[in-house]
């Protein structure tokens, strides 16, 4: 595979900055009820980006068309990544698990069905998923991504405790690895584009 001339380098990484934004309003537009079409919409547009980096390697983009793109990049990857998440985590646990405001889980014990009495596990999954997506896009767009095995370590240490209900268990596997999926594509096309 030959590089692409800088004039369609430059028109490819436009092209390419315009799908992180239309990802990234849809993903704004789907962060309070994330549903299904438009995450699907969303991945087939980062698929469509991947696969055209891969195919067409990117050459001499100049600054002003790179700061754009790694910004919208990473933006796509930290806010896209929520809506995404969350819609993955609703499928596989098929909407049986309630979630607090933070991004936390109510679990509630079989033998007593009193929403008064549930515990509140993995508080502040949100935020910590927002820092964990941006510290892997980041990370592997500025071609380090070894520090994605740091920032699960940290994250798995810091749940450790909470790991210990299966409900915490699945919603941290599941959630963690839809995250940095996400983070990881993102992070690739933004590091490929900049050559």
């Amino acid at each position: 595979m030959s590089s692409a001339d800088p004039l369609l380098s430059v028109i490819l990484a436009a092209g390419i900055a315009a799908v992180m934004c239309a990802v990234l309003i849809i993903s704004l537009v789907s962060v309070r009820k994330p549903t299904t079409p438009p995450m699907v919409v969303c991945s087939a547009l980062i698929a469509a980006a991947l696969i055209v980096v891969v195919v067409i390697p990117l050459s001499d983009v100049p600054v002003a068309a790179g700061i754009p793109l790694t910004a919208l990049g990473i933006a796509a990857a930290t806010i896209g990544g929520n809506p995404f998440t969350r819609r993955a985590l609703d499928i596989a646990t098929g909407n049986r698990v309630r979630e607090t405001e933070d991004g936390g889980i109510l679990i509630i014990a079989s033998h007593d069905a009193d929403p008064q009495n549930a515990r509140t596990l993995m508080r502040g999954g949100t935020v910590i998923g927002y820092l964990e997506r941006l510290a892997a896009v980041i990370a592997i767009a500025v071609g380090f991504p070894e520090a994605v095995a740091a920032v699960i370590a940290v994250k798995g240490i810091g749940r450790f405790p909470e790991l210990a209900e299966p409900e915490a268990r699945e919603r941290f596997i599941i959630g963690t690895v839809a995250s940095l999926l996400w983070a990881g594509v993102i992070g690739a096309i933004v590091r490929l584009s900049l050559g």
